[in-house]
C-alpha cells in the first residue's frame, strides 16, 4: 500500500505487481521502460546495453499476469562493434510520437538515437556531461509532445542541490529547468503524460530495509517546472530496485504508472513489473 505524504492531492493505488523470470541469458538489470499506449507490450533497456521487447498478458480487469520476451538485441556502435562497458551502460529510454527511441547512458555520458537493429547514434552532448560522476549521471530521460528531450542526472551532488534538467531541442541542450531535491531520493526515471505533465521517479535505499520509490509530478510552463505533487512513496522493502517509469491510460481512462526494477544481476533481487493507478 502506498504512503501519502503531506501535500499529496490523492493517493496512488497499487494495480498489480509481477516478478519477471526469463531463461534469456542477457536478461536482468532493467533500468528503463516504455509501455505501449494500450499496455499490451513494452520496451525495456538494461544497463548492459540490451534492448528488450516483450508482450504483456493482462486479465479482464487489465492487471498484468505475464510477460513474454519477443526479442533481445545488444546495442553496438555505428561501426557495428561492441563498445566497452562504459559505453553500454544504458539507463533511460524515451519514445517519440513517431516511434523513435532515445537512450541515455552513464559512464560514457550521452543521449543517443536508436537506429533500429543494434545501432545507435549519439546526439551532441552538453558541456556538463563530461563532468558527471561515473555512476550518478543520466538516469532519467523523457520526451514531450513537441519532441524535446529532457535528461536528469541521478545525483546532482549535495543533498540540498536541485536536480538540473537538460532539455534538447533544435540540435542543442539548454539547462533552464531544475527540480528541487527532497530528502535522500535520487532521480532514476521520467516520463510525460498525455496532458503534458512531467513525472519524476526517484529511489532511496536503506541498508537495513531495502529500496523505496517515489513519484513526483510537475506542470511545465514558460516559468519552469511547478505545481509539485507527490503521488506515491512506497515503503522501504515493499518492492525491489524500481528504476524505469512509463505512463499510459487503461481501458477506464485512468493513468497507469508502469515501473520496472533493476535486479543488478543479483540472485537475491527480483526483476519486477509494478503498476499503480495515479490520480488525475
Amino acid at each position: 500500500m502506498a504512503l501519502a505524504l503531506p501535500g499529496a492531492a490523492q493517493q496512488a493505488t497499487l494495480w498489480g505487481a509481477l516478478n519477471i523470470r526469463s531463461a534469456e541469458p542477457l536478461s536482468g538489470g532493467l533500468s528503463a521502460l516504455e509501455m505501449a499506449d494500450d499496455g499490451a507490450s513494452m520496451v525495456a533497456i538494461s544497463d548492459r546495453g540490451i534492448v528488450f521487447q516483450a508482450d504483456i498478458a493482462r486479465d479482464l480487469a487489465g492487471r498484468v499476469t505475464g510477460v513474454t520476451l519477443t526479442s533481445a538485441e545488444e546495442l553496438l556502435g555505428q561501426d557495428g562493434r561492441r563498445g566497452p562497458w562504459a559505453a553500454r551502460d544504458s539507463e533511460g529510454v524515451a519514445r517519440a510520437s513517431d516511434g523513435t527511441l532515445f537512450l541515455s547512458f552513464e559512464g560514457d555520458h550521452r543521449v543517443a538515437r536508436y537506429l533500429g537493429g543494434t545501432l545507435s547514434e549519439a546526439l551532441p552532448p552538453h558541456p556538463d556531461f563530461a563532468g558527471f560522476a561515473p555512476n550518478a549521471a543520466l538516469e532519467a530521460l523523457a520526451i514531450d509532445a513537441a519532441g524535446r528531450l529532457y535528461a536528469v542526472p541521478e545525483d546532482p551532488g549535495a543533498e540540498t542541490q536541485a536536480f538540473p534538467v537538460y532539455r534538447f531541442a533544435d540540435g542543442t541542450w539548454d539547462r533552464l529547468l531544475s527540480i528541487p531535491r527532497a530528502g535522500g531520493f535520487l532521480a532514476v526515471g521520467a516520463d510525460f503524460d498525455d496532458m503534458g505533465r512531467f513525472y519524476l521517479l526517484e529511489r532511496d535505499f536503506s541498508l537495513l530495509f531495502g529500496f523505496a520509490a517515489r513519484i513526483r509530478r510537475f506542470t511545465l510552463t514558460d516559468a519552469g517546472l511547478g505545481d509539485e505533487t507527490t503521488l506515491l512513496t512506497t515503503r522501504y522493502g515493499q518492492f525491489s530496485n524500481l528504476e524505469g517509469l512509463s505512463l499510459w491510460r487503461n481501458a477506464d481512462g485512468r493513468i497507469v504508472a508502469s515501473l520496472v526494477s533493476d535486479n543488478n544481476f543479483s540472485p537475491f533481487l527480483p526483476t519486477q513489473l509494478v503498476e499503480y493507478v495515479l490520480p488525475d
